[in-house]
């Protein structure tokens, strides 16, 4: 029987077997919650501030969580984004459904559906207050370690 996990997206991942066979492709099961501690993580990589998650999905139907996170600067802005972008794609064959805004703008975000980044410069981040604005939802706790907490 095949396990399922609620919430869980599955993306395709290649593998080969140690002795050099041809590849294989296998499924990997992916919370939406260990996503976003993923995103998270990779965004403390790049020295992001001020990393919150919130849990929205006893109050979203169109995610399940927002990782929020800061930048100092465009260039700061632009690393965060696309470290978070490029690790995603090449070690977890996970790619953004949408990516939206630019360094200039000072708001990236990065739609993977049931996660959502918002990469924001301080002051922007202030602005809009998403965190305020959706003040109902919880936060979820996590700690920056390795990045394979997002394997089961």
């Amino acid at each position: 029987m095949r396990r399922t996990v609620p919430f869980a997206i599955s993306y395709p991942q290649r593998w080969k077997k140690s002795f050099g066979a041809a590849g294989y492709i296998r499924r990997i099961e992916i919370t939406s919650e260990n996503l976003a501690k993923t995103c998270a993580e990779l965004a403390s990589n790049k020295k992001a501030e001020d990393i919150v998650i919130l849990d929205l999905r006893a109050i979203s139907t169109f995610t399940d969580f927002f990782v929020i996170c800061s930048a100092t600067s465009e260039p700061h802005l632009k690393a965060i984004a696309g470290e978070i972008e490029t690790r995603l794609k090449e070690d977890y064959k996970i790619s953004a459904a949408a990516v939206d805004g630019f360094p200039a703008s000072q708001w990236i975000v990065l739609d993977y559906l049931q996660v959502v980044v918002h990469v924001f410069h301080r002051d922007k981040r202030e602005f809009y207050s998403l965190e305020n604005l959706w003040g109902d939802a919880p936060h979820t706790e996590w700690e920056p370690a390795e990045v394979s907490t997002l394997r089961q």
